[in-house]
């Protein structure tokens, strides 16, 4: 799944509590601040811990006014990283 996060997203910590979560969740992948001010959230793992974060980045630090996923086939990542 990956995710992509617009609003107050960048310098609050979003990157790091988004890690903590998904690791939390048994999740990998990694989290990506964009040039454009979003941040872009790539996690693999059960398709309920994806939604389970998912619904924990409407909810993040800073100030979440759109999110977006679309979903497609693992690519056997392993681990969690910010970007």
């Amino acid at each position: 799944m990956t995710a992509f996060v617009k609003g107050q997203v960048q310098g609050v910590g979003f990157r790091w509590w988004t890690r903590a979560r998904a690791l939390e969740l048994g999740l990998a992948g990694s989290a990506t601040n964009l040039a454009d001010g979003r941040v872009e959230v790539v996690a693999e793992g059960s398709e309920q811990a994806c939604r389970a974060l998912l619904a924990a980045l409407a909810t993040g630090p800073g100030r979440v006014e759109f999110l977006t996923e679309r979903w497609g086939a693992p690519r056997g990542l392993v681990g969690f990283v910010e970007r």
